[in-house]
């Protein structure tokens, strides 16, 4: 009998067999996040009780083996096996009872290492929707540990998981210490099915993996997620925008009471929360709609089959299939289409995949792209409807391009082959997606853009409040810029504004009307019409537009996007040679438009 009351406990097992819904489901509120111990890889734990034991529940990242290939799947072996580390007191195995076979494979290994662990067959609701019974008390009978039925998802199982965990804990049972049958033979033996789910699933690939209707199918649901994210996102944008005005004036208000020098009352109101408002308003709403909707179709199980389709393609410039979730992910936002490529396990090939990325434009740069090309397009909505879809079908083929670039010179190698899981179809689970993607996704995101836009508006404030001659600090280095600017077919004020919009591409439209009305701060500028007709009073033409929309496309991305690739890569050469590739291909572009056209 063992006598402690706190134990460590790991949760254990494959990728998207509802790890972080039967963490959530057991800790709670009682949470903790950071980095694995001289490691980028985010560690999760928390604490729950279970009978008299106080448990600490730390979240193994997922993996299909002990046998590491990626960073995370090396950390997860360390951890589990204690090769590097204290081990954990007990393991709680997960397997999705859908696709039970390939679970067991990994827990049995997994029961060998580590003796004390308990089987979890979650997802137990799903199975019975697809017609699949799982005899738990055979698989028990037969493996000699204690093993749960749940669904996490409606908390059922999770007592008596605690239950089981305790005894083990306390040596009221006995650890796993024997043979066992294959999972093959277990799973014959245990597991029964009507195969009506199978039947659909094989269906549904017919379509979503089909040699003529896969790349249509995938056009067509980006194109869906862009048009509701775009649409969506205005109203909501404006709203937020009119209602961060009134903090924006409150904080006027309350400098001025108490007789705060103007200067100083105008560098925080007009500066620093201006430009910080400014950006959430602008990038919180477009990143609400596309992150959950993205994280939808991931829970629905059509992400692995997106790899799938695209592998070929990749491969033939030199990296994996997966690079083309990373890609999809940086629609959304760059900084976040960094952080997936840790799903790419060959090094080299994340190391493509994270100075690759960028050459998509994120939900920022759609708005910004929009209005150049309304303004190329002469006000011509359908025009410049498909300039964008041009556009984006050109950042796709730019990132194929480098990437090819990038592995026959720096990133000289083979393409590696990689272990796709094509999961089934399931219902997605609305509410945990949406806590997952605006946690896990926007508003890590947010906070650090956010962080830098504060002394953004510092930056900003300056340049337009400090007098210099007739001018301004900003019209005097847009004037400096005007030389170098002319090469790519832009002006100073333009080219400034790019510097500027580092923190976030969102302000890059309103730095070039503050820099053309020569005011002091940032001004509303309205909707995209609006916006495009400002720029054309101030001499925009065709050209003029066409560069600034490849420029858009193809230049530095933003602030938190290199903080990003510094902390997946840890080199500085790495985060330079994330700004220097993209810009460096968007001045050659830009130079030609220029020197082609008059």
């Amino acid at each position: 009998m063992n006598h402690r009351t706190s134990f460590t406990v790991a949760l254990a097992g494959n990728p998207n067999v509802g790890k972080s819904t039967v963490f959530n489901a057991l800790t709670g509120m009682r949470q903790h996040t950071g980095n694995w111990p001289g490691k980028t890889v985010e560690r999760k734990s928390g604490t729950f009780r279970a009978g008299e034991l106080s448990i600490t529940l730390v979240d193994v990242p997922g993996t299909y083996s002990l046998e590491a290939k990626s960073p995370e799947e090396a950390l997860a072996a360390e951890y589990l096996t204690g090769s590097t580390c204290s081990p954990p007191d007990g393991v709680i195995a997960l397997c999705d009872a859908c696709c039970l076979e390939r679970g067991l494979d990994f827990a049995m290994k997994l029961m060998k290492k580590c003796p004390r662990t308990v089987l979890c067959i979650n997802m137990m609701d799903e199975a019975a929707r697809r017609g699949i019974s799982v005899d738990c008390e055979m698989l028990e009978s037969l493996l000699g540990v204690p093993v749960i039925a749940t669904s996490a998802g409606k908390g059922e199982g999770l007592t008596e998981l605690k239950d089981k965990l305790c005894r083990l804990l306390c040596g009221d049972s006995e650890p796993y210490c024997g043979e066992a049958l294959t999972p093959k033979e277990l799973c014959r033996l245990a597991v029964t099915s009507t195969g009506e789910a199978d039947r659909r699933d094989r269906l549904l690939d017919r379509i979503f993996t089909g040699k003529y209707t896969a790349y249509p199918a995938v056009a067509l649901l980006l194109g869906a997620i862009f048009f509701i994210t775009l649409r969506g996102a205005a109203p909501l944008s404006d709203g937020l925008s009119f209602l961060l005005g009134y903090p924006e004036s409150g904080a006027k208000s309350l400098l001025n009471a108490v007789n705060c020098p103007r200067s100083i009352t105008s560098l925080v109101c007009d500066g620093i929360l201006r430009v910080l408002f400014w950006v959430i308003a602008v990038m919180l709403p477009p990143m609400a709609i596309f992150f959950p909707l993205f994280t939808l179709i991931e829970d629905l199980g059509y992400l692995p089959r997106i790899a799938y389709n695209f592998d070929s393609t990749f491969r033939h410039c030199g990296s994996c299939g997966k690079q083309s979730l990373t890609m999809m992910m940086g629609f959304g936002c760059n900084a976040v289409g960094v952080t997936g490529c840790r799903i790419i396990d060959s090094p080299r090939e994340r190391l493509i995949a994270c100075l690759t990325n960028a050459f998509v434009p994120c939900n920022g740069r759609f708005p910004v792209l929009a209005v150049f090309l309304t303004v190329a397009a002469r006000g011509k909505g359908n025009l410049s409807g498909l300039l964008l879809c041009l556009a984006v079908a050109a950042g796709c083929v730019m990132t194929l391009a480098v990437s090819k670039l990038l592995s026959v010179t720096l990133l000289r190698g083979e393409s590696s082959s990689f272990t796709l899981e094509l999961p089934p179809y399931r219902l997605p689970r609305v509410g945990s997606v949406i806590t997952r993607s605006l946690i896990d996704r926007t508003l890590k995101v947010l906070g650090r853009a956010a962080a830098v836009a504060a002394p953004a508006g510092v930056v900003i404030w300056c340049l337009g409040n400090i007098g210099v001659g007739e001018g301004n600090l900003f019209s005097l280095i847009a004037d400096a810029l005007s030389p170098a600017a002319s090469v790519i077919g832009m002006d100073g004020v333009m080219l400034l504004a790019f510097i500027l919009a580092l923190p976030a591409a969102e302000i890059t439209v309103p730095l070039m009307l503050m820099g053309y009305t020569a005011s002091a701060s940032l001004t509303p500028t309205g909707g995209i019409a609006d916006s495009a007709l400002l720029l054309s009073e101030f001499g925009w033409g065709v050209k003029t537009a066409i560069c600034a929309a490849a420029f858009t496309l193809f230049h530095f991305p933003c602030s938190t996007t290199l903080i990003t690739v510094h902390r997946e890569t840890g080199k500085i050469k790495w985060t330079v040679a994330a700004a220097l590739i993209p810009t460096a291909v968007g001045v050659i572009i830009c130079a030609a438009v220029n020197l082609i056209f008059p």
